[in-house]
């Protein structure tokens, strides 16, 4: 598994309206059917995707915060775990550098998906706060 770059795109309408995807998409999935949106690109590992290269989102019943906090921590966690098969799968005398590389990554992506499970819980603790809140 790799990494691989997604988009939120603008798609072409035949009535020149414009608004931009919900999807994210690669480059080759957007092509020709809208234009691409730069500063949105996002990292989800090549597992994520369906067979046309779009994203597959997590469906989720909070809000969209947190299904995109949620995508977010699953794509890291996957991508973590694809570097730790890689470092495993090394010679152990050989590339002990590229291995160390490797689980020095998959670390940093871990520590970053923790760090984005413990915000994701707070934003479940307040709405269910106002979910309370607003059933009383």
């Amino acid at each position: 598994m790799a990494d691989v770059y997604v988009y939120h795109f603008i798609p072409f309408r035949p009535d020149g309206t414009s608004a931009p995807s919900i999807r994210l998409a690669t480059l080759a999935a957007i092509k020709g059917i809208g234009e691409p949106i730069m500063e949105s690109q996002g990292v989800v590992d090549s597992s994520e995707l369906d067979a046309e290269g779009f994203f597959i989102s997590v469906v989720g019943f909070c809000s969209s915060e947190v299904t995109a906090l949620t995508a977010k921590i699953r794509s890291l966690e996957l991508r973590a775990a694809s570097r730790d098969r890689d470092a495993q799968s090394m010679p152990p005398d050989l590339n002990d550098k590229d291995a160390y590389m490797l689980r020095l990554e998959s670390r940093h992506l871990r520590a970053e998906a923790r760090q984005l499970t413990i915000y994701r819980a707070k934003l479940l603790a307040e709405e269910a706060d106002r979910y309370h809140q607003a059933g009383a």
